[in-house]
C-alpha cells in the first residue's frame, strides 16, 4: 500500500528537505507552504509529489489541503507539523500585539489545525490510524532572549503532542515530537554568526546538516504504529543548549 503524508512549510528550509527525504523513500507527499513557485523546486524530480499552496493559519486552506491528499491519494498516513516563524524579538513590552498574534497563529494555531484536519482523516480512513509529527525546537526546553511568542509557541507544541498521543491511542494515531537545535537552514543562518545569549553577549553558534534532521524524522515516521518516539532531541553537539543560561 503507498504511504502517504502530508509535510508543512514544505517550500524551504526543514521542510524542503524533510518532504525530499521522504519522497526520496517512496511516500506520496502533500507539500504545502504558502508560496506555489518554491513548493514547486521541493516537487522536482518526484513524480508523487503533490504541491498544495496552504496558509495553515486559515481553516479554509487546512481543509482544503486535507481534502486534496485525500482525493489524490485515499488515505493520509503521516503529517509533519513543521510551518512556523520565529516571530518578533525584542523584551515583552516590545513586542507588538499584533506580531504576538500573528506568531500564535502560524506556530500553534496552525499546527493545531494540520494536526485536526490530519486526526479526522486519520480516525475514519481504512486501515484506521496513522502518524503525526510535531516540529517542536529547543525553544520547547528554553527560552533564547527576548523570544516570548516563539518560545511560547513551542511550549504550547508540546502540550498539543501529550495531547493528540492520548487522545489517539483509540484510534491507532501516534504523535511525537522533534525539537531541534542549529540545523543548517536559511532560517538558522544568522545564528552561524552571531546569535545573543543569556548574558547579553553576541557569539557564533555551530550548527549541523539539516540532512541529520531529516534522518531522524524519517526514523520516526517509519515505525509501526505499536511504537513511537515520544520526544526526539537534536541539536549541534556544542550549542549552547545543555546548561544555556
Amino acid at each position: 500500500m503507498q504511504r502517504t503524508a502530508v509535510v508543512t512549510g514544505a517550500g524551504s528550509g526543514l521542510g524542503r528537505v524533510v518532504g525530499r527525504a521522504l519522497l526520496e523513500d517512496g511516500w506520496a507527499v502533500a507539500l504545502a507552504g504558502r508560496r506555489p513557485e518554491p513548493l514547486a523546486e521541493t516537487a522536482e524530480g518526484f513524480d508523487a509529489a503533490l504541491v498544495v499552496p496552504t496558509d495553515v493559519a486559515d481553516e479554509e486552506s487546512v481543509a482544503a489541503l486535507f481534502d486534496a491528499a485525500v482525493t489524490e491519494w485515499g488515505r493520509v498516513d503521516l503529517l509533519v507539523n513543521n510551518a512556523g516563524t520565529f516571530g518578533p524579538s525584542g523584551t515583552p513590552d516590545e513586542i507588538a500585539v499584533a506580531d504576538w498574534r500573528a506568531t500564535v497563529d502560524t506556530n500553534l494555531t496552525g499546527s493545531f489545525l494540520c494536526a485536526r484536519a490530519a486526526f479526522a482523516v486519520m480516525r475514519g480512513q481504512d486501515p484506521q490510524g496513522g502518524r503525526i509529527i510535531n516540529n517542536g525546537s529547543i525553544s520547547a526546553h528554553v527560552p533564547r532572549p527576548g523570544s516570548a511568542a516563539y518560545t511560547a509557541t513551542k511550549h504550547a507544541i508540546t502540550g498539543l503532542t501529550r495531547s493528540l498521543s492520548l487522545d489517539g491511542r483509540a484510534y491507532g494515531i501516534a504523535c511525537g515530537q522533534i525539537d531541534i537545535g542549529n540545523a543548517a537552514t536559511e532560517m538558522t543562518a544568522g545564528i552561524a554568526t552571531g546569535a545573543r545569549q543569556a548574558d547579553g553577549s553576541v557569539r557564533p553558534e555551530p550548527t549541523f546538516d539539516a540532512g541529520h534532521v531529516a534522518d531522524a524524522v524519517r526514523y520516526m515516521a517509519n515505525l509501526p504504529l505499536d511504537a513511537n518516539v515520544q520526544f526526539l532531541t537534536i541539536t549541534a553537539t556544542t550549542m549552547p543548549f545543555i546548561g544555556r543560561g
